[in-house]
């Protein structure tokens, strides 16, 4: 390398804090990546100066040598000429910066990658409840459109009495490795895509894909209490695998559709209650009709609007262990609209004796 000052290729002062270095190179490395610049050479070049000085500034110990003796000094310690000279803590410090940016992360052969069968994608669907459905528990019956494994070639992807072959490019490993100077680096084998196989003779059904499109109804039961944002797992309810891998998982999603009158405090199920003046004057006794049924109410002498009469374990159950909430009766004293002759009579003479009493 011409330029040895890994400060100026990175661009950053001598004085650079840690963070500031791993900026700057990922700022280069995104910009100088073979991968994306695959017709200009010089592009390489940058890059792999800028791996260089990041492989020395952002390790704490390879930086104090160079700043007190300079690449010499490096040299001189076994540097540039194996790897050696980059340690696991360098190395993981070029994928925390990178992740698997242009396939970065498999460099150095520490591959993430994955290949051969592959577990099928997780699905998700939402799923509408009433609050009585929510309350009571329920089994639904959902419909499921996914990719499901082929029934001809059980998901190989070759056609019927065949089976797929190995790469001869990347030896069925998904990878080749090609030189970047002073390391290499690994990318997906372009023949297979990554796979590690060969599909000569696919499956007339699929295509060679291994999936095919498919519907398939689920008989769901949701259990008591739920709320929404619950998920329910449904294991191996999602897509097919890849190249016989194993299927993925499905989720439904739980939204219960609010109700007017209602709402919900954990498992406490809150409950409007219109009442009138006399009942709240003088005490009553009355019936609702809540998601447990029937119930009575005991409205006291006196009653305020707002104040809340509590029924013990009324509300929802406890969906992850034993119990439940509680019915919270909130009281609302209702203003009649239309009076009768007589009604308005009898509250005129009420209002007669509150002024009388305030007076």
């Amino acid at each position: 390398m011409q330029n040895t000052d890994y400060y100026a290729i990175l661009g950053v002062p001598r004085d650079a804090s840690t963070e500031d270095i791993k900026k700057a190179y990922r700022r280069l490395a995104m910009q100088y990546h073979p991968d994306r610049n695959s017709d200009n050479p010089e592009a390489e070049d940058k890059f792999k100066e800028a791996s260089q000085a990041y492989a020395v500034l952002g390790n704490e110990e390879k930086r104090r040598i160079y700043d007190t003796y300079g690449v010499e000094g490096l040299r001189n310690g076994g540097g540039f000429q194996d790897f050696s000279f980059f340690s696991d803590s360098v190395f993981s410090d070029f994928e925390d910066i990178l992740g698997n940016f242009f396939g970065f992360g498999s460099m150095f052969g520490n591959s993430r990658r994955r290949r051969g069968p592959r577990r099928g994608q997780d699905l998700a669907m939402e799923l509408n409840l009433t609050l009585q459905e929510a309350y009571d528990g329920i089994e639904r019956t959902v419909t499921l459109q996914r990719e499901e494994a082929c029934p001809d070639c059980k998901g190989s992807g070759s056609r019927p009495g065949t089976q797929p072959e190995v790469c001869p490019q990347c030896s069925g490993s998904g990878q080749v490795r090609r030189s970047q100077g002073f390391f290499s680096v690994t990318t997906p084998c372009r023949m297979c895509n990554g796979s590690g196989r060969i599909i000569k003779d696919p499956c007339e059904t699929c295509r060679g894909s291994g999936r095919v499109k498919g519907e398939k109804q689920l008989s769901v039961k949701i259990p008591p209490g739920v709320d929404s944002g619950n998920r329910l797992r449904m294991a191996g309810e999602g897509e097919a695998g890849h190249a016989g891998g194993p299927a993925g998982d499905l989720y439904l999603i739980l939204q219960v559709q609010p109700e007017k009158g209602f709402s919900r405090e954990g498992h406490d199920l809150i409950m409007d209650v219109e009442i009138t003046f006399a009942q709240a004057a003088l005490g009553d006794t009355i019936k609702v009709q809540a998601p447990s049924g029937t119930e009575q109410i005991k409205i006291p002498a006196g009653a305020q609007p707002g104040q809340v009469v509590v029924l013990r374990n009324k509300g929802f159950r406890n969906v992850n262990g034993w119990g439940r909430g509680d019915l919270r009766a909130v009281l609302r004293v209702r203003t009649p609209e239309k009076l009768s002759r007589e009604e308005k009579k009898l509250f005129q003479s009420l209002r007669e004796l509150e002024s009388a009493r305030e007076g």
